[in-house]
């Protein structure tokens, strides 16, 4: 039986060798944010890596990297599909205009190792319960876990998809996204994303022992909160948004909820 402990070693030294090939790529295209592609991508390596050396129950092994690699490629295809033509994202733009000729060589630490770090902190989740010898059957928690999972999944996807038609459509150049599930969230979509990795914890939950991979959940809900999420995409929006002021007031940043009535 393979330990957890070396497990999530080799994993780690595997999603640093992964993201250490993409670098070159990024400065071939001068584009930094090929990194988000293949963060989903990353997981999706973990949970077949994790599946492959742990001896867990096969049920719940096979459950959660299947559900790893769902989540997975399906955000990979999106971000590949959002990002075709418009160049490189805002973020890695001023990134790069903060640090100017000496990006090329930052980015590698500051961006893809950085990455490479939270991404195997954060797959922690996916890791333990594949490890985790007991209990050798699929439970209640696991089908529980699996609706959260799914919820969040189809929630962030279909968010992703009206956003998608909303600036498919020339006549909504410049203009505030407020329809559908963005009218009760102006972030669905990372909400969606939260619920993916809370359901994945209850499913580590199975066994008891997991309890300390709450470190994953959490650090995703901070990251898409505080860091990567909502407060840099809010950080500058309404300089390029004229009614998102009015957008702001009317709706929660987060947490879905009825849109509030003004005057």
């Amino acid at each position: 039986m393979t330990a957890l402990p070396a497990i999530a070693g080799w994993n780690l030294l595997s999603v640093v060798i992964l993201m250490l090939c993409v670098w070159p790529f990024s400065l071939v295209r001068r584009d930094a944010g090929i990194v988000d592609i293949f963060w989903g991508l990353g997981f999706v390596l973990v949970a077949w890596l994790t599946f492959l050396h742990a001896d867990g129950y096969l049920g719940r092994r096979l459950l959660v990297a299947l559900l790893t690699t769902v989540w997975g490629f399906r955000l990979a295809l999106h971000l590949a599909w959002r990002s075709g033509g418009e160049g490189e994202d805002r973020r890695y733009r001023k990134m790069r205009a903060a640090h100017g000729k000496n990006f090329w060589w930052v980015s590698l630490f500051t961006v893809f190792g950085l990455q490479a770090v939270l991404l195997w902190l954060v797959s922690l989740v996916i890791q333990a319960p594949q490890a985790a010898d007991a209990p050798a059957r699929l439970t209640w928690l696991d089908g529980v876990g699996v609706l959260v999972w799914a919820f969040g999944t189809g929630f962030e996807a279909l968010a992703d998809w009206q956003l998608a038609a909303f600036k498919a459509d020339p006549a909504n150049r410049g203009a505030v996204m407020r329809r559908g599930l963005w009218a009760w969230s102006r972030h669905p979509n990372y909400f969606g994303e939260m619920l993916v990795w809370w359901g994945l914890y209850l499913v580590a939950l199975t066994s008891p022992r997991n309890a300390w991979t709450i470190i994953s959940p959490l650090t995703m809900t901070f990251l898409l909160l505080k860091v990567s999420g909502v407060s840099l995409m809010e950080k500058d929006i309404a300089d390029t948004r004229p009614g998102y002021p009015e957008y702001v007031r009317a709706t929660n940043a987060f947490w879905p909820w009825f849109p509030k009535r003004h005057g």
